[in-house]
């Protein structure tokens, strides 16, 4: 399954929440990101994300999208699903995969404390 943001959702992703605009990361993430990983999982198949065709990517979008996925109940290991494809920023990747990373060590660190 293929998810390009620029034409699935929007050509200029906004910031992190809803209550600040339109085409947040938080919208992306639950009206479309996680259903589609969701999908993906009850399939075994693999979700491609095209992050390309956009006017750039907020820190807040990028992050909410998916750092927030950790946050909302899927693992790193359920994320093992999606490949990444940037041609014109292939930075924005790693810095996807900093924020699941950061995120996910969070998360299990407070875990780990209870």
């Amino acid at each position: 399954m293929i998810l390009k943001i620029s034409k699935e959702y929007t050509e200029t992703p906004g910031g992190r929440y809803i209550k600040e605009g339109e085409y947040s990361g938080e919208d992306f993430r639950n009206n479309y990101l996680k259903p589609k990983i969701e999908e993906c999982l009850k399939t075994n198949e693999t979700l491609i994300i095209d992050l390309d065709g956009g006017y750039g990517y907020s820190t807040g979008f990028l992050e909410e999208s998916f750092g927030g996925l950790i946050r909302c109940g899927l693992t790193k290991e359920d994320l093992n699903i999606i490949t990444f494809i940037s041609k014109e920023e292939p930075d924005l990747i790693d810095t996807i995969l900093t924020y699941i990373d950061e995120e996910n060590t969070r998360i299990h660190k407070k875990v780990k404390q209870i």
